[in-house]
């Protein structure tokens, strides 16, 4: 009977340290579905994230394109506007130069009480030049 309760006895701390196996391997893996839970949660956090700032990437995205065929239609604009003014500014200096508007400058500085000398250097034609218009107009 000894034999049959050593056995007995053997299979029941055997049977004991399985449990304990069992308990601990149990423990484990509740710890380990833990883990991956919170990882999961962090992962579904991080893709949360990332749509956001691809969102946001493709705002910026978008923004950038508005802005550039902005800055497009304003070259244009600037380019017909330099275009406008240079014909402008071309049309003026003729008429700056025209001897009608040299004469009426001439004229009118005369009235003014300046000096042939003075109006020469104003108008660009020489001290005869504005004293024989001045005497043309008298």
């Amino acid at each position: 009977m000894q034999i049959t309760a050593l056995l007995l006895l053997a299979l029941t701390v055997t049977e004991l340290a399985l449990l304990f196996v069992v308990i601990i391997f149990y423990m484990r893996l509740r710890k380990s579905e833990t883990l991956i839970a919170r990882m999961q949660t962090k992962q579904e956090e991080f893709l949360t994230k990332l749509r956001a700032n691809a969102q946001l990437e493709q705002e910026l995205v978008d923004s950038f394109e508005r802005r550039q065929d902005e800055l497009s239609r304003l070259d244009g604009q600037l380019t017909e506007r330099v275009v406008i003014l240079n014909k402008l500014l071309k049309q003026a200096d003729e008429y700056a130069r025209s001897p009608q508007f040299l004469r009426q400058v001439i004229i009118s500085g005369n009235r003014q009480g300046k000096s042939p000398k003075e109006l020469a250097k104003t108008t660009g034609l020489s001290v005869d030049e504005v004293e024989l218009i001045i005497d043309q107009n008298m």
